[in-house]
């Protein structure tokens, strides 16, 4: 997959197959018109567009992914890091957090994050 950036509609389409996947082509094209007035055509030029692009893949009328949500959404994160902050996770977070303060909550699960980090570098 060569880029990790969907337009908008897309991203909705995307989220339709992720939801109810594995979807038949069918009940693709009916939640499309349904959740955005698309006609079957434009379901399946978009259904195409993106398994070109490595995201799904159509079998026996199944749409599935072969990226998953959780995998899309890291990896789109990870590359904004890269981009943005050149790949400074620490300048991302005080960026995003903007001297707002922390709470204990947002504090043990960012400690978790980083122990299981560690553990893992320990391996």
């Amino acid at each position: 997959m060569a880029e990790l950036k969907l337009e908008s509609a897309e991203m909705t389409f995307a989220e339709l197959v992720w939801e109810n996947e594995p979807v038949t082509t069918a009940e693709l094209v009916r939640l499309c018109e349904e959740k955005m007035n698309w006609k079957r055509s434009t379901t399946y030029t978009v259904l195409r567009r993106l398994s070109d692009r490595g995201y799904f893949r159509t079998e026996n009328s199944v749409v599935t992914s072969l990226v998953s949500r959780d995998d899309f959404y890291a990896r789109r994160s990870r590359s904004f890091v890269d981009t943005a902050f050149h790949g400074s996770l620490p300048a991302f977070l005080a960026a995003f957090t903007g001297g707002a303060k922390l709470s204990e909550s947002e504090i043990a699960e960012l400690q978790k994050l980083i122990d299981e980090s560690r553990k893992e570098d320990a391996k």
